[in-house]
C-alpha cells in the first residue's frame, strides 16, 4: 500500500483516524486539514502516530515563527538574493505536478553570502516551498486530482570548488534541513543533469541532511539526461535549452522569465567582508623553519580543503606530494602540486581547495623559512572531502547511478 488516499491498508487507515483525533486542536491552524494532508506526515514518519504528531505540531510553530501563510505577498528577500540566486518553476511534468530549476553552475555562493543573511536564505527557500504549494493547489483544482507534490531539475553545469565553500554547505544544508521538517512528501523525483566528476564529492557532503525516502528520489542522469526528461515532461512544457520546445515569448530558449541563472553579486551589494572561520587547530612555527601536514589520499576525486590564519605576519604555503606518509622530506625533494607563495593570512584568512587527480600522500606545508626574526602562530582547519562511495564507484565504471537506471525505465 502507497500510504495515500484510497490506497491504505487497515493499519495505515486506523493511523489516520488515531492522527486526526491526536492533533484536532491545531487542525484549524494548519494550512490544510484533508487526509491527503495528514498523510504526508505519516509516510514521513513510517506511520508512527506519536512522531507524525510531533512533527506536525513543531512545523506548525515554525509557520508561525516565519510567517508563512503571508510569505508569498508580505516579504521580499534582499536584492542580492533576488536578482543572483538562481532557480525558478517552469513548466509541469506530465503528471501535472509543478517543475523546479535550480541552476548550479552562475551562483555565486560567497557573494550571496556576504550581501545576505543566512535567515534571508532561508526564509527566500520558504517562500518558494509555498509558491510551489499554492501552484500544487491550482493543479489539483485544474486537473481534479490532488497532485502535492514537484518535480525538481538540477542543472549541475559548472559546479566546481568554489561551490563546496564550507559557509555556502553549511547553509545549504539548513536549507535541505528546513525542507525535510517542514515540507515531507513535497517532492516527487530529482533529475541531476550534466553532473560533472565534482558531483559525487559535493552530494556526499549535503546526502546526510537527506533522509533515506528523498535519497532514493534524486535520479543522476548520463549523456541521454534529454531523452530520459522527454519521457517524464512533455517536450511543450520542456524548456528548448533542455531538449524541449518551450521558449520565452521572446524565443529565448532559456526562459529567463521563469527561470533565474544567478551570476556574480557586485561588491556594491556586500553587507560584510567575511564570515568568521572557526579554527580546528593552532600551531606555531618557529623562525626559520617550516610545519608539515599529511593526509593520505586513496583514490582520485577526493578534494583537499584549507583554511588558515596567521598572527602577526604572513605565511608561506604551498601542496606537495611524496610516496610514503612519516617520512620527512624537503620541499625540493617532493613534487609540487600547488606551488609555495606567501600569503597575508595576518591580513585576510586564506582558503582554498585541491581536487587529488592522483592517489598517494599530499603535503600541506607552512613554510616560515624566511623569516629570521618572527615565528608564526598559524590557526587552520583541513579536511579531506571524499566522494560518495555509491556514486564514485558507479561512476568509476562508466555506469549511471542506480537511481538514473531506475529513472529511464520506469515512471
Amino acid at each position: 500500500m502507497s500510504g495515500r488516499v484510497g490506497d491504505l491498508s487497515p493499519k495505515q487507515a486506523e493511523a489516520l483516524a488515531q492522527f486526526r483525533e491526536r492533533v484536532q486542536d491545531i487542525i484549524p491552524q494548519l494550512p490544510y486539514q484533508s487526509d491527503h494532508f495528514l498523510l504526508r506526515w505519516l509516510r514521513a514518519r513510517n506511520f508512527n502516530v506519536q512522531k507524525a504528531e510531533a512533527m506536525l505540531r513543531k512545523h506548525l510553530e515554525f509557520r508561525k515563527h516565519m510567517k508563512a501563510d503571508t510569505i508569498t505577498t508580505d516579504w521580499k528577500p534582499p536584492e542580492a538574493i533576488e536578482k543572483y540566486l538562481s532557480g525558478g518553476m517552469c513548466g509541469y511534468d506530465r503528471e501535472g505536478s509543478p517543475i523546479w530549476y535550480d541552476v548550479i553552475g552562475p551562483v555565486d555562493p560567497k557573494g550571496l553570502l556576504l550581501s545576505a543573511s543566512k535567515q534571508d536564505f532561508i526564509k527566500s527557500k520558504v517562500r518558494d516551498c509555498e509558491m510551489l504549494q499554492k501552484e500544487c493547489d491550482l493543479q489539483s483544482e485544474k486537473l481534479g486530482k490532488n497532485v502535492e507534490s514537484i518535480t525538481m531539475i538540477y542543472d549541475c553545469e559548472g559546479l566546481s570548488l568554489k561551490h563546496l565553500w564550507k559557509p555556502a554547505i553549511e547553509t545549504y544544508g539548513e536549507v535541505l534541513t528546513m525542507f525535510e521538517d517542514n515540507y515531507p512528501e513535497g517532492l516527487k523525483r530529482l533529475f541531476v543533469i550534466k553532473a560533472p566528476k565534482l558531483f559525487p564529492v559535493a552530494y556526499n557532503l549535503v546526502k546526510h541532511f537527506l533522509s533515506e525516502d528523498t535519497r532514493r528520489k534524486i535520479i543522476v542522469l548520463g549523456a541521454n539526461w534529454q531523452e530520459v526528461l522527454r519521457k517524464y515532461i512533455d517536450p511543450e512544457q520542456l524548456p528548448a535549452v533542455y531538449g524541449g520546445t518551450l521558449t520565452d515569448p521572446d524565443g529565448d530558449p532559456r526562459c529567463r522569465t521563469r527561470i533565474k541563472y544567478g551570476g556574480v553579486v557586485p561588491r556594491s551589494y556586500y553587507v560584510r567582508e567575511s564570515i568568521k572561520v572557526h579554527y580546528e587547530q593552532c600551531i606555531s612555527i618557529s623562525r626559520g623553519s617550516s610545519h608539515q601536514l599529511e593526509y593520505e589520499i586513496l583514490f582520485p576525486g577526493c578534494v583537499l580543503r584549507w583554511y588558515f590564519a596567521s598572527d602577526g605576519a604572513d605565511i608561506g604555503f604551498g601542496v606537495f606530494m611524496k610516496t610514503k606518509m612519516g617520512e620527512r622530506k624537503k620541499a625540493g625533494e617532493m613534487r609540487e602540486v600547488l606551488p609555495s607563495e606567501r600569503y597575508n593570512a595576518h591580513l585576510v584568512p586564506e582558503e582554498g581547495s585541491l581536487t587529488c587527480a592522483d592517489p598517494g600522500v599530499y603535503v600541506l606545508r607552512f613554510d616560515n623559512t624566511y623569516s629570521i626574526l618572527h615565528s608564526k602562530r598559524i590557526s587552520f582547519t583541513v579536511e579531506v572531502l571524499l566522494p560518495d562511495s555509491q556514486l564514485q564507484s558507479r561512476k568509476d565504471k562508466g555506469k549511471a547511478s542506480p537511481e538514473a537506471e531506475l529513472g529511464a525505465h520506469s515512471q
